[in-house]
């Protein structure tokens, strides 16, 4: 903790008794991903990603000063109105990651009430929209113990904490594009927390579209944190690392310059790397679906037969990121209903564009 110590709350100004905060935090959508990590959920290689606006997690913390500050944390959680006891253990977790950074958390007793705009098991992040959105009521919190804060300072912090929570989730509190895990090329990235993006976006990227196709979803048979772990020892995780962060050298010029060709193969390579690592691990598994594999061949054909900018990319999972410029929203939109709902699961699929990260709710 030694190296973090400019996040370590020390200064309270203000007396804060009882109070609600209520924020929205988006998922996001890695272009150059990240697969691998040390402890304490800190990368093996840097990531870049899109902040996502539609699929966002809402989430309201109710807080009230506990008569006497304890050794345990005191919090109920509700899911969609739902009271959510089987949630409770990644909170807990979370909390423990995070009390030496904010031990006000030991104060109050708290009711968590959070809800997501898209299906939960969608294949969408829900633990980067999740912990980036507690991760947020809890800065806040700390802001309102202490309102001379920096703004700057608490974004950081606010990134630095959900990562404790999820590691994809410290890429959500800011957009359109963030990047997380230091680069060399990159002076400002940090292993500790994301960043955004200092280039001048191309306006080939800006409102960028990515359409979700829920291939499959039901629950992974292997989650993403036992993926990670299977980066310990892998054979080939050292140049994956090494590739991954050549590419997103390139990949931060490319989102300069507006080459959508060198961004659509940057991004698919991406994706099918990222699961030929799942595939090459021991033990080794595969979470595409048949259907995953019908809409890439699908998307290929489409494209060089339109010669089209749509692109694909993937998380862990079997559902489908499609990616493309907003001028072919339209065009996009009559190919997926011609010929790609039928193979997504009861024919759901979400339409979503680049976002601008965490934001308060009034």
């Amino acid at each position: 903790m030694g190296e973090y110590r400019q996040f370590i709350f020390e200064k309270q100004t203000a007396i804060v008794d009882k109070g609600t905060i209520s924020c929205a935090a988006p998922s996001n959508i890695a272009l150059v991903k990240y697969w691998g990590k040390r402890p304490v959920q800190l990368p093996e290689n840097p990531s870049i990603s899109f902040t996502l606006d539609t699929c966002h997690t809402k989430t309201t913390l109710h807080y009230q000063k506990r008569t006497a500050q304890a050794d345990t944390f005191e919090f109920e959680l509700f899911f969609e109105g739902v009271l959510k006891p089987t949630f409770k253990p990644k909170v807990q977790n979370f909390f423990e990651r995070i009390v030496d950074y904010v031990p006000f958390i030991k104060e109050y007793s708290f009711v968590i009430e959070t809800e997501n705009t898209f299906p939960h098991s969608s294949g969408i992040a829900s633990s980067a929209s999740g912990m980036s959105a507690l991760a947020f009521c809890v800065m806040e919190l700390e802001q309102r113990l202490c309102p001379a804060t920096p703004a700057s300072y608490r974004i950081q912090k606010t990134s630095f904490l959900a990562r404790l929570g999820s590691g994809s989730a410290c890429r959500s509190i800011e957009g359109p594009v963030t990047i997380w895990g230091a680069h060399p090329q990159i002076p400002e990235s940090s292993d500790a927390y994301a960043v955004p993006f200092s280039g001048e976006l191309h306006a080939n990227f800006k409102q960028y579209q990515d359409t979700i196709l829920l291939i499959d979803k039901g629950e992974k048979q292997v989650s993403s944190s036992v993926g990670h772990d299977l980066m310990h020892g892998h054979p080939f995780a050292k140049e994956r690392f090494k590739q991954a962060t050549q590419n997103l050298g390139k990949l931060t010029e490319i989102l300069t310059s507006g080459d959508v060709d060198a961004f659509i193969t940057i991004v698919e390579s991406e994706a099918l790397t990222l699961h030929a690592m799942m595939m090459t691990s021991l033990p080794y598994f595969i979470l595409m679906k048949p259907h995953t594999l019908s809409v890439i061949q699908k998307v290929w054909q489409y494209r060089q037969e339109t010669g089209s900018k749509l692109c694909f990319t993937l998380d862990a999972g079997a559902n489908v990121h499609l990616l493309y410029p907003a001028n072919e929203k339209e065009s996009v939109k009559e190919f997926i209903v011609a010929e790609l709902v039928a193979y997504c699961q009861k024919g759901q699929y979400i339409c979503d564009e680049i976002g601008f990260g965490a934001k308060m709710i009034e």
